[in-house]
């Protein structure tokens, strides 16, 4: 049997896109006959603060879905000060070599290295070099150009500093996983290395149709309240009470409690829901007729995995944003799309679905159904991944 292990900033118990991803690699690895471990920080994200069952723990080892975890000390933090996202990035790589007994004993075949965190990610490709193991890149985002796009970072000396970190990354990877194709693209300007685009979707599951319902037009976001959703944003600048539909929020993150001001308005029809566990929001999301997927900015090579999951229940999208994402819908008719911070289109398109007719609306819950069939599902892009592995 063949021995993977997975480094990764994020796992469950935590929430959001990151965990979620990872944590279906691993499950799809193993039914597919892999033995696999996962290399984590102890859980604290999205709130910066370590979960109450892992505080005063330093190193914690468990089972989760026959997934072996080694869960290590992170100095944890959600601060917007830059120094101190470093930090803690910087303490979860240092923390990653109390492992390396622990690989050098287990030899495994292929270790797999989710970047970013950049620094994360260059301890972990250190450490396959050590071990003598392959080592896979694993680049969900473009960093430190997407902080660039985001305005979370400028340029000067720190940006020169991670980008020569990423350069390092990508030379140090004896192959690497991309999660859409402008990231491959990018990197190719780099280095020339083994690649394939491995999308982070869910497992097949057959769904039916969605019907419109009478009644009120509802809207679902579940996801991270962050900076780069830009939900606040989008609350404050728009009026759903006047345009006669709900919005409803799933989540948590740095803007959760301006937005709970927000729907503590009277009338303001913004309804928040607070998280719900990986299980449970599947279900909450199927109660909606349309599922939002925001980007604050154009972030080059990003592709929100929220697509992806709302297609999979047949849920139309309204997408606001460019490039890959807004292609992926356009292409395959699975939504609406406008640009990113484009809240005059955005409202357009929210009248659009408020009048559309029973049957144009299941026509595009349908193209919703055959992308995730044909395309967009779990063993599509496994089948992708054993290439690589092997």
């Amino acid at each position: 049997m063949k021995k993977i292990v997975i480094i990764s900033n994020y796992y469950p118990p935590e929430m959001g896109a990151a965990a979620n991803r990872i944590s279906n690699l691993a499950e799809a690895l193993y039914k597919r006959g892999y033995e696999v471990s996962i290399i984590s920080p102890l859980p604290n994200y999205p709130k910066g603060k370590i979960f109450e069952s892992y505080k005063k723990k330093f190193f914690v080892s468990e089972i989760l879905n026959n997934v072996n975890i080694r869960r290590c000390w992170i100095f944890p933090s959600k601060s917007k000060n830059g120094f101190l996202r470093l930090l803690s990035m910087l303490s979860f790589a240092c923390s990653l070599w109390i492992n390396l007994f622990y690989l050098l004993k287990k030899k495994p075949n292929s270790i797999i290295i989710q970047s970013p965190p950049l620094l994360v990610a260059f301890s972990g490709l250190l450490l396959s070099k050590v071990i003598r193991s392959k080592n896979i890149l694993n680049v969900s985002d473009i960093w430190p150009l997407s902080a660039l796009e985001l305005g979370v970072i400028k340029r000067g000396k720190m940006y020169a500093f991670l980008e020569k970190v990423e350069q390092v990354n990508y030379k140090l990877a004896d192959n690497i996983v991309g999660q859409s194709e402008e990231t491959i693209t990018h990197i190719c300007k780099t280095v020339t290395k083994r690649s394939i685009v491995y999308r982070n979707v869910p497992t097949y599951q057959k769904n039916e149709p969605k019907s419109k319902k009478k009644g009120t037009l509802k809207i679902v976001y579940a996801g991270l309240l962050g900076y780069a959703q830009g939900i606040l944003n989008l609350c404050e600048q728009i009026d759903f009470h006047q345009l006669g539909v709900e919005f409803h929020i799933y989540g948590g993150g740095m803007d959760e409690e301006g937005i709970v001001n927000v729907s503590n308005k009277e009338n303001s029809n913004v309804f928040f829901h607070g998280m719900v566990s990986s299980d449970r929001v599947s279900e909450e999301i199927k109660k909606y007729d349309v599922g939002l997927v925001p980007l604050k900015n154009k972030i080059y090579g990003a592709v929100p995995s929220k697509i992806f999951e709302l297609i999979q229940m047949g849920v139309p999208i309204l997408f606001c944003g460019e490039g890959e994402g807004a292609t992926i819908i356009t292409k395959n008719e699975l939504g609406l799309i406008g640009k990113s911070e484009d809240y005059n289109q955005l409202i357009h398109n929210i009248y659009i679905f408020k009048d559309m007719k029973k049957d144009e609306f299941l026509e595009v819950s349908n193209k919703c159904l055959k992308a995730h069939k044909d395309i967009y599902n779990l063993e599509v892009q496994m089948a992708k991944m054993d290439t690589i592995i092997s």
